[in-house]
């Protein structure tokens, strides 16, 4: 059953906690929003413990699912971005991309476990299965392909290409 609470499109949702303007579909989306505008969270707990993050977009299961005040984010896929609390214009495509991102910035990671450990980390790009998986602070580093800078932490403006399938 579909309800509009305070211009918010609600489906299946357990909570009360909405301004406006947001869409939340699923057990546990957006619940618990109190002032953030503009959310769309779809699919199981995700955007979970939004309150005032603003033009965020959740799709899948936990996607987005400890921000709070993280501002024009991307998660799409299972785990996507599942640990972002107060980061702003990232992209996390695949299960478990950014997993472990909190507060970092601008940053791509599309794959599975793509920039994975990354917790503060700064315009880094990840395309591909594992790419810059270790990466924890690293800055302004560029993975493409099959686990490219698996095992860079905290290095900065490294670029890596990698065509084959091994680390």
């Amino acid at each position: 059953m579909a309800i509009k609470i305070q211009g918010n499109i609600v489906l299946n949702h357990d909570g009360s906690n909405y301004s406006s303007t947001n869409i939340a579909v699923g057990y546990g989306a957006l619940v618990g929003n109190t002032t953030g505008v503009n959310n769309t969270a779809l699919g199981y707990q995700s955007m979970y413990y939004n309150t005032t993050g603003i033009n965020n977009t959740a799709v899948g299961d936990g996607s987005l699912v400890s921000n709070t005040y993280g501002l024009y984010n991307v998660a799409l896929g299972h785990y996507a971005a599942y640990n972002n609390t107060t980061g702003q214009r990232n992209s996390a495509i695949g299960y478990g991309a950014l997993y472990s991102m909190t507060t970092g910035q601008q940053n791509v990671a599309v794959g599975y476990a793509a920039l994975y450990s990354a917790v503060g980390s700064l315009y880094n790009s990840a395309l591909g299965y594992t790419a810059l998986y270790s990466n924890t602070t690293g800055q302004y580093n560029t993975g493409l392909g099959y686990g490219t800078l698996y095992n860079n932490t905290t290095g900065e403006d490294r670029k890596s290409t990698r065509l084959n399938s091994s680390h």
